[in-house]
Order: C-alpha cells, then structure tokens, then sequence
C-alpha cells in the first residue's frame, strides 16, 4: 500500500510527458490486393507541426474582429 503513491505520481509523470509530445498516433488499413486477403493495418508515430499565422482575422464576425470594430467605434464618438 506504501508503494500506490509512488506508483501513481510516476503514471501521472509518464502522461504527462508523453502528453506534451507533438506525437500523434497513425493507423492506417492498407488495401488489399488479392480478394480473400485482409487488408494489413499499420500503426505508428507521426510529427504533428503547429502553424500559427499573426494579423487580422479572416472574418469579420470573429472575436478579434468583433473587438477591434468596437474599439474603433468607442475611438470615434470619444467614450
């Protein structure tokens, strides 16, 4: 019983690092070629990459958008 704290914060240590990796797992079923074949499934790692884009948002009704148009308008009538 002493050892389920140990135990736990090494789970949660492990999660959490591998919760942090931009890793994402793959499966993917291959076609089959001869009928009466299954078709083999592959699992592996794939590198996720993030792209982040700074500016304007694309559309107006979005929240940046939104708070930038009401902005202006507080700018303009002197509030």
């Amino acid at each position: 019983m002493r050892n389920l704290p140990l135990k736990l914060a090494v789970t949660g240590g492990i999660a959490a690092f591998l919760v942090s990796l931009p890793v994402s797992i793959d499966v993917s079923r291959s076609n089959a070629t001869a009928s009466g074949h299954a078709g083999a499934i592959s699992v592996g790692l794939k590198c996720d990459t993030a792209q982040a884009v700074v500016g304007r948002p694309g559309t107006p009704g979005s929240v940046a958008g939104v708070a930038r148009r009401s902005s202006r308008r507080a700018v303009r009538r002197h509030y």
